[in-house]
């Protein structure tokens, strides 16, 4: 029998490494993983039991611009309406005693349907891509999503602060790695100071990689660039050493001596867990990532600043925070079995 059923959004990677994270606090609980995309790829590389039945569309982006965001919210009704189906018999079939799920609210719904006991992670309450007469089919989704939170027997914001009522603050989800840096660093043959680049779960940070690499050959620093093109790009170019796709992101973080990256919530969080400092470039347009950079200090105008940054922050003081949030929110998953 399942005890523990993920639903795991497939949009990047972010998810599934905070599911990865919470899995390795939750000892030989029964637990399968659906998802999609490089999240599967990710949770699969981990030895996790995962499914790969989520296929979400994909955003458009030119040049680091978040383009026709109302053309993607209605592929997305599209692929929620999908997902409602596939999680609604997954769980008539495995019958959970537990739903958890990392920002896929279809499976939240089929849950809350059948009384079955489920928990959100989530570090969003409501999201905010579009304009014009696009926000008002956006507000009507955002209602839709604040009732389903309402019903959820747990919310798990991984985030510092207080807690309130069904809303509890566990801090930031990350990985743990069982090597020191000086392993890290050797198993990955980093002998220099080392600038990785790092382009997410998806084809959306091929802009950040180029502008990168432009700016690392201009600074002359005696380093390396490293870039992580993940599960779905494939990129050429010269003056870096691509490692591909690699699903222990974390360690290549911690053996890093700066890390270029858009902004999104895991990598930040990794990065501040290990003290590796770091530039964090939103897309332009994507609300969560410019709240993400602008609490940084940074915007998507500072990609002509690269030159500039790099230099300046290759040499900054690590600062590690050791979040504990991942061992937080299996116990607190844990008590509900």
């Amino acid at each position: 029998m399942t005890e523990i059923l993920f639903f795991t959004s497939p949009i990047g990677l972010g998810h599934a490494t905070r599911c990865a994270a919470i899995s390795q606090h939750l000892g030989a609980v029964k637990r399968r993983f659906v998802t999609g995309a490089g999240a599967y790829m990710l949770l699969s590389r981990y030895g996790l039991d995962a499914m790969d039945l989520y296929h979400p569309p994909p955003f458009q982006v030119e040049d680091g611009r978040l383009r026709r965001p109302l053309r993607w919210l209605f592929s997305y009704l599209s692929f929620y309406r999908q997902s409602k189906k596939i999680s609604s018999d997954l769980i008539s079939g495995e019958k959970p005693r537990v739903v958890v799920s990392d920002e896929d609210f279809a499976s939240l719904v089929s849950a809350q349907r059948r009384g079955i006991k489920n928990i959100l992670v989530t570090d969003i309450l409501e999201t905010r891509f579009a304009s014009g007469i696009g926000s008002v089919i956006e507000g009507l989704m955002n209602r839709g999503m604040r009732g389903i939170i309402e019903k959820c027997d747990l919310v798990l914001v991984p985030e510092e602060g207080a807690s309130s009522g069904r809303i509890v603050r566990v801090g930031p989800i990350v990985r743990e790695t069982g090597l020191t840096r000086d392993e890290i660093r050797r198993k990955y043959g980093f002998s220099r100071k080392t600038v990785l680049v790092a382009a997410g779960g998806t084809a959306l940070g091929r802009f950040l990689i180029e502008r990168t690499a432009e700016a690392f050959a201009r600074t002359g620093l005696d380093a390396e660039l490293v870039a992580v093109s993940g599960p779905v790009m494939k990129i050429e170019g010269g003056g870096y050493r691509n490692l591909g796709f690699v699903p222990d992101m974390h360690e290549v973080i911690c053996a890093a001596d700066l890390v270029v990256s858009l902004a999104g919530k895991s990598t930040i969080d990794e990065s501040r867990h290990f003290g590796t400092p770091g530039i964090f470039i939103p897309i332009r347009g994507h609300f969560e990532q410019e709240e993400n950079a602008r609490e940084l200090g940074f915007r998507f105008e500072d990609i002509g600043r690269l030159e500039e940054l790099i230099t300046k922050k290759i040499d900054e003081r690590r600062d590690p925070r050791r979040f504990d949030g991942a061992r937080v929110a299996a116990e607190t998953i844990s008590r509900f079995l």
